[in-house]
């Protein structure tokens, strides 16, 4: 068998390896039950997501503790290639929702596995999976790779330079995009690291990001490292006219996509360290809400209504109007929402060089927000609210986004459909 594989001219070799990894890989996947791989029988009731429906998983799914975020760059050339990696990724997905798939302990030891075996034992801890299509997949410098040129959404644009912004380019774009989120940060890994395993030969990593919740109960909002409530104001899921209006593309959209959703994804650094140097009245101010309760200033309560024209008893505004509440109100922008679904990161330690006073380097947190929404049009989304706040935020002083993504999530999947299906139809 060596012997015939080292004969095949390179090319045809990579294809051959390639192709035979993910039949052996889609065989896999499919043995559910098998003596090679089992769904979890342990997963417990209402510790599962559902991922089979008219939406992907992971956007509206209220918030999970952890996350994992992956963007792969596709090495292949062949548009059959891509259709078998995006269905051996739904399958193995709808498998993994479903409860953690593990190893037998009866199958040959001596055979190699897609399978870790990290999740044995745990259940599927809310596990959701979302995928998303860069504006590359459709062309990459200027090269039509699959056939996809003339399939690309208008709203699939690349993103303006905003004011401060210090891209990383290893930590922007991306042909493809997978978020794994979850209650245990191990599932989360583990589905990532099964579905970065079911690529090789066709898709490399490019960047990614893990990122995590503040503890909170059911129903609460969680805070951030910086100890506010974030996401108080957002797109309520629970109501279809709002979701329709701002969340779920509608008919405007190519059809492949109609039910999907634009998803932007940013790393924005902290400089925690002076943030905590600031006093709590000070960094209210700056929010533009109350630290513990959340409520906007003046007001006593997180649910309360944000009123940016009540005044003081000296006449000065409550709400400071370029806070960070002010500045992302819908009445502060024509109307425009998002849905926020942002996570904390930590990276450890690094070397940074601040862009703030008093302009030093020094070895500090590489720590902030996991900022990510999702959008019917990023156009009237995102662009339209982040680019007055880039310039004029009070935050800005604290942040600096270093990385940048802007994905078309397509819809959800039918049982026996991957995902994306009706791009490549």
């Amino acid at each position: 068998m060596t012997n015939t594989i080292n004969s095949i001219p390179d090319i045809r070799r990579r294809r051959f390896l390639t192709s035979a990894a993910l039949g052996v890989a889609a065989a896999s996947v499919a043995q559910t039950g098998s003596a090679a791989i089992a769904a979890n029988p342990g997963a417990a009731p209402g510790r599962t997501e559902p991922f089979w429906g008219v939406h992907q998983g992971g956007i509206a799914t209220p918030i999970q503790r952890h996350t994992y975020f992956i963007a792969f760059d596709l090495i292949t050339t062949r548009r059959e290639d891509v259709i078998r990696l995006l269905r051996v990724w739904t399958d193995a997905s709808a498998l993994m929702t479903g409860g953690p798939a593990h190893f037998d302990l009866k199958a040959d030891h001596n055979q190699a596995s897609i399978e870790s075996g990290a999740t044995i034992g745990l259940d599927a801890a809310r596990l959701t999976m979302t995928f998303g299509f860069g504006a590359s997949l459709f062309e990459k410098d200027g090269v039509d790779r699959f056939g996809l040129a003339a399939r690309r959404p208008e709203a699939l644009l690349d993103l303006p330079r905003f004011s401060g912004d210090q891209l990383d380019p290893q930590r922007t774009g991306g042909d493809l995009s997978v978020q794994a989120c979850a209650d245990d940060p191990q599932v989360v890994e583990y589905a990532v690291r099964r579905l970065a395993k079911l690529a090789s030969g066709i898709a490399v990593m490019r960047w990614a990001q893990m990122g995590f919740t503040g503890g909170f109960k059911h129903g609460e909002t969680p805070r951030n490292q910086m100890g506010f409530k974030d996401g108080t104001m957002n797109v309520s899921t629970d109501d279809p006219v709002a979701a329709n209006k701002f969340i779920w593309v509608g008919n405007e959209g190519p059809v492949w996509l109609r039910g999907g959703s634009y998803m932007i994804i940013r790393p924005i650094r902290i400089s925690l360290e002076h943030w905590d140097d600031m006093n709590t009245a000070f960094q209210e101010e700056t929010v533009g809400r109350k630290k513990i309760s959340g409520a906007p200033i003046g007001k006593q309560h997180e649910s309360d209504t944000l009123d940016l024209d009540a005044t003081d008893k000296n006449g000065n505004l409550r709400t400071a109007e370029n806070s960070h509440a002010a500045m992302s109100a819908p009445e502060s922008n024509d109307g425009a929402q998002i849905l926020r679904r942002a996570f904390s990161y930590d990276n450890g330690i690094a070397k940074i060089s601040e862009r703030w006073p008093p302009w030093r380097q020094l070895m500090t947190f590489d720590a902030g927000l996991l900022f990510q929404c999702y959008q019917r049009d990023p156009r009237t989304g995102f662009i339209k609210l982040f680019t007055k706040m880039a310039q004029v935020d009070m935050l800005n002083q604290f942040t600096t986004h270093v990385g940048s993504g802007l994905f078309a999530c397509p819809p959800g999947a039918k049982q026996g459909e991957f995902i994306g299906q009706q791009l490549f139809g």
